[in-house]
């Protein structure tokens, strides 16, 4: 029995790390080659070159329209500046009280941090959102504004 009581509590200790890799949340890598990641530090983020290829990648996957009811989604804009019942996901114009930028901000061990599974987002990436979001998250209506949902 206190073996089994040994190796329940190592099991939760490695759930709970607060390391940036497991095995169901893999250590990002940026989806943008690091010229275009450059432009969006610096300049304007553009929503197709910079924001929409993070987002398909990373997140569209789970966020869509076809998601669990009172999940984020990333299927317009309109949904994804929607509030949902714990407050506004995307914010434009303030990064800080968006709750995109609060659950892309969590560690592991966190229920909310995202992606739960797959690999996560880099820290330039999520520099990249923000900086996005601060600048009034501009995302265009029709195709150029839609995500593709699926990889």
């Amino acid at each position: 029995m206190r073996s089994i009581l040994l190796l329940a509590a190592a099991a939760l200790t490695a759930c709970t790390s607060s390391e940036s890799e497991s095995e169901t949340r893999l250590t990002g890598r940026n989806i943008l080659d690091a010229a275009t990641l450059e432009s969006a530090q610096s300049g304007q983020v553009s929503f197709s070159s910079h924001v929409k290829p993070i987002l398909e990648a990373k997140c569209a996957v789970c966020h869509n329209q076809s998601g669990l009811p009172g999940r984020m989604s990333l299927a317009s804009r309109e949904d994804a500046v929607k509030t949902g019942a714990l407050g506004a996901f995307i914010i434009p114009g303030q990064p800080d009280k968006s709750r995109f930028i609060d659950h892309l901000s969590a560690t592991h061990a966190s229920v909310k941090a995202m992606p739960p599974v797959g690999e996560a987002l880099t820290p330039e990436e999520a520099a990249l959102l923000r900086r996005w979001i601060s600048q009034g998250a501009f995302w265009p209506a029709g195709s150029s504004g839609k995500l593709l949902t699926e990889r």
